[in-house]
């Protein structure tokens, strides 16, 4: 019994903390690369890259549910925050 609540708390931090900081990092790699992608400006890049963190932080929020383990969500959340990571760190060193 104790082992599942600690599962469920688990989901729970995941799925408001850990989305947080994979959603931050998504869009803010997305506003840096968006520029030197596709050309638009930077405000229209910030725009957009704030109106889709919405909808990924839902979809990282449900999906951390969704996954078989707690552990393994964990471990999604960590490897979607380090290439996100490595996205943002290259659009800063092009950009």
């Amino acid at each position: 019994m104790l082992r599942y609540r600690l599962s469920v708390l688990s989901r729970v931090v995941a799925a408001s903390v850990g989305a947080y900081a994979v959603t931050s990092l998504i869009s803010a790699a997305f506003a840096l690369a968006l520029p030197w992608v596709t050309g638009a400006s930077r405000a229209d890049a910030v725009m957009l890259a704030t109106m889709l963190s919405f909808a990924v932080y839902t979809m990282v929020a449900l999906w951390v549910f969704c996954v078989r383990t707690a552990l393994r969500a964990w471990i999604g959340l960590g490897c979607v925050a380090v290439a996100a990571g490595l996205v943002l760190l290259g659009a800063r060193v092009l950009g």
